[in-house]
């Protein structure tokens, strides 16, 4: 942990609640880039409902593109909120099944697809916490150390 970062919440193994202002600043986790995609996506869900109380019960499928690894992450996370909105899901268990860089000329892609297994948001079942309205590119940044994998990024809420 930097001298700056001081941790509001943490799901050990998947993510940390950092400090922010105004924003939720999280610190996601992973053994490598799928794993740390698939953190990611679970510490949006669970920012915004207890997702220990989501049942597995609808299975979407995820495909993503971005031009480097930050805006992979961006588009993931994209994705996934793009389910709360346009059908209501939130999801528990996101499993990322394929990540792939391609060279097209001088660029690179790189393209995630992954599963996301959700339920249909109920306010009484899922305790509702925070609404968030978009990924952020604030203080994004993905690291590599000598054990793990991590993902910086802010949501705005």
């Amino acid at each position: 942990m930097s001298f700056e970062e001081k941790i509001i919440y943490s799901l050990p193994g998947v993510y940390d609640q950092l400090e922010h202002t105004g924003d939720v600043y999280i610190r996601a986790r992973g053994i490598d880039l799928l794993r740390l995609l698939e953190n990611s996506g679970l510490a949006l869900f669970d920012v915004m409902v207890d997702t220990k109380k989501i049942d597995s019960v609808v299975k979407k499928n995820i495909i993503v593109e971005g031009f480097d690894i930050e805006n992979l992450l961006y588009k993931w996370l994209e994705s996934l909120l793009f389910l709360y909105y346009s059908e209501n899901l939130v999801c528990n268990r996101i499993d990322l099944v394929e990540l792939n860089i391609k060279r097209i000329d001088e660029e690179l892609s790189y393209i995630a697809k992954g599963e996301a297994y959700c339920e249909k948001f109920d306010a009484d079942k899922h305790e509702p916490r925070v609404e968030v309205k978009s990924p952020t590119y604030s203080l994004m940044k993905i690291l590599k150390n000598e054990n793990e994998w991590l993902a910086y990024f802010v949501l705005d809420i």
